[in-house]
């Protein structure tokens, strides 16, 4: 009918400017319509609501770590003072390892004072506990689906994955053995009737009908259950309480063999959320093009990538580095961290690091 009314208007003008009208109101539809995690909605009791987008599997990848994050922070007001200190010391650290002279970097992947930690020499071992929380058979995953993601993640973590042969020219020097081992130490199955536990880490505790954490200064705590609202997974960042400390991951996302979901059923969202757990931040930093994941020589981007992107996708006039563990695209697609994140990730594990407790 609209098409109508403006087919039979006798100013040409005023159809001109009505068809303008629409274009424009069409163009906002569509550009609403496009976006990913920024529909997820996170309520206040950690139920998910995606706003009748579809995630996982039907859409994008999509992880829960920085709207949760965002939580966490309003709810302690003391958190960001132990994020910005745990961020300083891997300042200290990074600045300790440059020569004289040199920086340059991204804004805020320099600085830092203080005296400079002592590097960890040697593989980090971390040990893992993993807490398998379902209500039907399918959730309830195998004991070879769980040592199919300890698998994925050493390959991963050690540059030895088959695919990291595909990293292009451009970024192949980067690429890095973040030199980190995961050894599953147990398997923590719990039988309940709830079907979906949301983000405000209910499943963390066993008076909630989830599992407690096992000692998180010693231990890497992974809770294997269904989140809802198609998020993938989660992970608190360095800093956050020693009860909720350690990763979520949906059981069909967990691992490469086994219940899983196409196209994030090669075991990356566990790597990806584990990177959040050693301080990673998304590659493109979570904001405009000179936001920062605090690492310098991952390049600078103002969104996230979805799906198996063409190389070269760029942004903020830069190569974005698709294929890295920290952007969204699928598990095929993303196959490298950088020597940057492995000097933030192994910050962690120098003196008065806040996981030094694991080397000592």
């Amino acid at each position: 009918m609209f098409i109508y009314y403006l087919t039979n208007l006798k100013s040409d003008s005023m159809r001109k400017f009505l068809f303008a009208l629409s274009a424009v109101a069409l163009i906002s539809v569509w550009s609403c319509d496009k976006g990913s995690d920024s529909e997820l909605k996170i309520e206040n009791d950690g139920t998910v609501k995606n706003n009748g987008l579809a995630f996982g599997k039907e859409k994008n990848r999509s992880c829960a770590t920085m709207k949760v994050l965002e939580e966490k922070l309003k709810k302690d007001h003391s958190l960001k003072a132990k994020m910005d200190k745990i961020n300083e010391h891997a300042k200290a650290f990074v600045n300790g390892k440059k020569p004289s002279g040199t920086g340059g970097g991204k804004p805020g992947s320099g600085g830092g004072g203080g005296d400079t930690p002592t590097p960890h020499t040697g593989t980090v071992n971390i040990p893992v506990i993993v807490h398998v929380i379902y209500s039907n058979a399918q959730e309830n995953i195998s004991d070879a689906q769980i040592a199919s993601q300890i698998r994925v993640l050493n390959d991963d973590y050690g540059a030895q994955n088959s695919d990291v042969d595909l990293v292009p020219t451009e970024f192949a020097s980067l690429v890095s053995d973040i030199d980190i081992n995961f050894n599953l130490v147990s398997v923590n199955r719990i039988s309940s009737t709830r079907t979906s536990w949301g983000t405000n880490d209910a499943m963390k505790y066993a008076s909630n009908g989830g599992a407690d954490a096992w000692d998180a200064n010693k231990y890497l705590n992974i809770w294997v259950c269904n989140i809802g609202g198609g998020i993938l997974g989660y992970a608190q960042f360095p800093g956050g309480a020693n009860a909720t400390d350690g990763v979520v991951v949906g059981p069909n996302y967990f691992g490469d063999t086994g219940y899983l979901s196409s196209p994030f059923d090669e075991g990356r969202t566990a790597t990806h959320e584990v990177g959040h757990w050693l301080n990673l931040r998304h590659i493109w930093g979570d904001g405009r093009c000179r936001a920062d994941d605090y690492v310098a020589d991952t390049p600078g981007s103002d969104r996230a990538n979805y799906g198996c992107p063409t190389y070269p996708t760029v942004n903020c006039r830069s190569t974005d580095m698709t294929m890295n563990y920290m952007d969204y695209v699928d598990d095929a697609c993303m196959f490298m961290f950088t020597n940057g994140q492995k000097d933030r990730m192994r910050a962690l594990f120098a003196t008065s690091g806040s996981k030094e407790t694991f080397v000592q």
